[in-house]
């Protein structure tokens, strides 16, 4: 594995995710009370071996940047690294990014300096555990140029992904970016021969590009150089490859998400608190997912009642009911309220009584959620002061609202209070 070089997207301003992206890039957003979504690659890439690891960014890459350098430091011995490198204008190219490959395209006078056999291209916005040595060998033994990690997809959700035909050889014949209609028709195939049965191969007739490709070094250098206007790998890099090199793919039958809409964000982590067992762990002792170490004390839970719920450190709970929802770090929830099927994202610092005291004299509202408030499918992100006697239910059944100025939108039905966002006593959403 020291001859791959890991290169995680992050994407580009985020606008699916907004507005947990208004102020952070998209590797950035915090899942799951403590992690944040760039922990997945690297945290794969490390339990992978694999130590050199890049990561593009574009937008609002300071707070990547400050995580990145608190959680990822290497020994000396091992020589690894996990850098991010954001847009930038130069005089040959004044543009910044204008899709995944003119990223890496950009780059590349980096990239080609490394003495390595092959480029792991990875996304920064999935949820999921894998085992890139394995991905790697199938790339080696079948003498692939590309490799293609897949998986099966059910009618719903095919038109959203890259879909491809192989043949007896597992080697691409077809690749066909998010078609509709006629054209995703056309892409589906007998999945049995993956290890579906039959019933799991009717409700899967489709196999997706995950987004996660392996490159020969000299072909994707080759590649980007030949296709100078080809922009994105899905779109217009792996169909043209398809047609002219070897392309091979490799089943991956793991849990994987895509998250990154609100509402598959939402959903991917309230999943994390199902029971008796939820679709991905992070207690895997074998393959740990790595963050940044806070040395917060142990979270403070009174005369409460908490039920498949997930609580972060440093968390303060006081006579209150938290129901399948998640809390990150240095929530702090009063007497009295509900946090039903919720994300709270915690806090970036402590106020202490005295603080908190001084500003309600002030007629101002301490961090956290204030007494007597009700949260349900909502998400609250960092630094949020939520009042008193506040619901956020989403009254109306609202699906889309843009209400910055109030302090939070709503997508896909879910209520996403802003970060700093400042909600007075009393308020309904």
């Amino acid at each position: 594995m020291k001859r791959v070089l890991a290169i995680i997207l992050g994407g580009g301003a985020g606008t699916r995710l907004y507005p947990l992206t208004k102020r952070r890039a998209k590797p950035a957003v915090p899942l799951a009370g403590k992690y944040r979504l760039i922990d997945i690659p690297v945290s794969n890439c490390i339990n992978s071996e694999i130590h050199n690891i890049y990561v593009l960014t574009q937008f609002n890459s300071a707070s990547l940047n400050r995580h990145i350098a608190r959680t990822y430091t290497f020994p000396g011995l091992t020589g690894g690294f996990v850098e991010v490198l954001a847009a930038q204008q130069t005089p040959e190219n004044p543009n910044w990014f204008q899709g995944t490959a003119d990223a890496v395209r950009q780059y590349l006078w980096l990239l080609a300096d490394w003495d390595v056999d092959e480029y792991l291209i990875l996304s920064g916005d999935h949820l999921y555990r894998m085992d890139y040595r394995l991905f790697v060998q199938r790339h080696r033994d079948t003498g692939a140029d590309v490799t293609l990690s897949v998986l099966p997809v059910e009618e719903k959700a095919a038109s959203g992904f890259g879909l491809l035909k192989v043949d007896g050889t597992g080697r691409v014949t077809d690749f066909r970016e998010k078609p509709t209609g006629d054209a995703l028709r056309d892409m589906r195939v007998d999945t049995t021969r993956y290890g579906l049965t039959i019933e799991e191969a009717h409700r899967k007739p489709y196999i997706a590009s995950m987004g996660i490709y392996v490159f020969k070094r000299q072909v994707l250098i080759d590649l980007l150089q030949q296709m100078a206007d080809a922009t994105d790998f899905g779109k217009e890099i792996i169909p043209a490859a398809a047609r002219s090199h070897l392309v091979q793919t490799y089943l991956f039958n793991g849990y994987w998400e895509d998250i990154g809409t609100i509402g598959s964000f939402y959903e991917a982590n309230l999943a994390l608190t199902q029971q008796p067992q939820p679709p991905f762990s992070f207690y895997d002792e074998n393959a740990p997912i790595y963050t940044r170490p806070r040395y917060l004390p142990p979270s403070k839970i009174l005369s409460s009642t908490i039920t498949e719920s997930i609580i972060s450190e440093g968390c303060i709970l006081k006579e209150c009911q938290v129901h399948r929802s998640v809390l990150g770090v240095r929530s702090r929830v009063e007497s009295g309220c509900v946090i039903d099927h919720s994300l709270l994202m915690g806090a970036d610092y402590y106020q202490d009584s005295a603080q908190r005291s001084q500003l309600r004299l002030q007629h101002k509202i301490p961090i956290g959620i204030g007494a007597n408030s009700v949260i349900r499918r909502a998400i609250v992100d960092k630094n949020a002061c939520i009042g008193r006697d506040v619901k956020i239910i989403n009254k109306d059944n609202v699906e889309e609202s843009n209400r910055e100025d109030q302090g939070f939108y709503i997508r896909s039905g879910v209520v996403v209070i802003i970060k700093n966002a400042v909600i007075p006593d009393g308020t309904i959403i």
